[in-house]
């Protein structure tokens, strides 16, 4: 066996499973569950409909690289959004994906570096706390280690990259970052990415930047910035050291299409390229087509950014008197402060009133108060804006009566 399987630690759901596992919850309440980040809002018709007329694709193999009229729809998209300086290579500057879950740990596989330094260390692979833990197993089973950069209150949720010693970024060769972020909403801006792409400069790193959040924000006007565009406003077309990773799950409601891509740096790409060819891992024609139609279009996207924020408003207006809690920057997502430990918090919550939320602890590391998850719990506002209003309405009289 691989004995790097050993370092993972349980997934996130499995130890809610078992802290709940001796409650079943009150019978006269009917469950809410916003422990999982799954969109519950309705997939685009049109979608739909282009997946139905494509199902002749069941009888073909498809490649690797996907179809030419998906990888340049994707690379349109990428221009409009981002205000890129030029259209990105479809055919060597993205790559689809079967999500963005998949690619994220399979992308460390490919650029992470088996071979020990000098001094027999490691090399490392730096990632936000708390966090996805695919990041933290895809650095494990790449055989690397992990450096974890706290992102609490005090530095308005994101990485201070400042607080890395320099011996880390000697041995450093992938940076996860995730913008918006999981589970705190944070927005990277443009010059904070510009000061990480500095930095992978300076010390020869890669960027994953996890941007399967971007299209949920609340402000039409002032969309959540990205690694390309922070790439682009220095001029550098070819996005050096830099890959980033969009997926259809949150901005179109398509979490079983399976279907996102990768874009950055051809030369990353091309050897990511062959690993999928060996991995075996390519979309399936039928979803390719699908994706082509979402991506095409916006205005599912936008009704889409119009109910998360009716959720939001509706859900902080009853929680904001009785919790610690503020608006994230983007995502879907609440991140607050509860008044017992957070894995307390979510198992009483949910035997007295039948909500599920996820104990912030399980998404960081650390022991007590260095945990930046302590004390917190991730709100997932994915359910109908009713069920979304019912259960904070739950949690503010559980709040009330403690």
């Amino acid at each position: 066996m691989n004995t790097d399987l050993n370092k993972l630690q349980p997934y996130p759901f499995t130890k809610l499973r078992a802290l709940l596992a001796q409650n079943t919850g009150p019978d006269t309440l009917a469950h809410i569950d916003l422990s999982v980040g799954e969109p519950k809002h309705p997939a685009p018709e049109q979608v739909k409909q282009a997946l139905i007329e494509s199902l002749s694709g069941l009888s073909q193999y498809p490649g690797t690289r996907g179809v030419e009229e998906l990888r340049k729809t994707i690379a349109q998209w990428l221009l409009r959004r981002f205000s890129l300086n030029e259209l990105p290579a479809a055919d060597s500057q993205i790559l689809p994906v079967n999500g963005t879950r998949e690619a994220l740990f399979a992308f460390a596989q490919t650029v992470v570096e088996r071979t020990r330094n000098e001094a027999e260390q490691a090399p490392v692979v730096v990632i936000p706390n708390p966090f996805y833990q695919i990041y933290e197993g895809a650095a494990l089973l790449a055989g690397a280690e992990t450096h974890l950069v706290d992102c609490t209150a005090e530095n308005l949720f994101t990485m201070n990259f400042t607080d890395v010693p320099a011996a880390v970024w000697r041995r450093c060769q992938l940076v996860y970052i995730c913008t918006p972020g999981n589970p705190t909403g944070a927005v990277f801006d443009i010059s904070t990415l510009q000061t990480l792409i500095e930095l992978a400069d300076r010390h020869d790193f890669v960027i994953a930047s996890d941007e399967c959040y971007s299209e949920i924000y609340f402000d039409e006007a002032e969309p959540p910035a990205g690694l390309l565009e922070a790439c682009a406003r220095l001029g550098r077309n070819d996005y050096k050291r830099c890959v980033v990773f969009h997926s259809l799950s949150k901005r179109s409601n398509l979490p079983g299409l399976r279907s996102g891509f990768v874009a950055g740096d051809a030369a990353l790409l091309d050897k990511f390229f062959l690993y999928r060819t060996y991995h075996g891992c390519s979309m399936p024609l039928q979803h390719q087509r699908a994706s082509i139609a979402a991506w095409e279009d916006e205005t599912h996207v936008q009704a889409n950014r119009a109910l998360y924020r009716e959720k939001f408003d509706a859900v902080l207006d009853l929680l904001t008197p009785v919790m610690d809690i503020g608006k994230p920057q983007a995502g879907f997502y609440l991140w607050p402060k509860t008044p017992l430990p957070d894995d307390i918090f979510a198992r009483d919550l949910y035997a007295t009133q039948h909500v599920t939320v996820l104990p912030g602890s399980y998404l960081g590391r650390g022991s007590g108060a260095e945990n930046p998850g302590n004390h917190r719990i991730r709100m997932a506002l994915v359910a109908p804006v009713e069920q979304c209003r019912e259960a904070a309405q739950r949690i503010r009289t559980f709040v009330e009566s403690l």
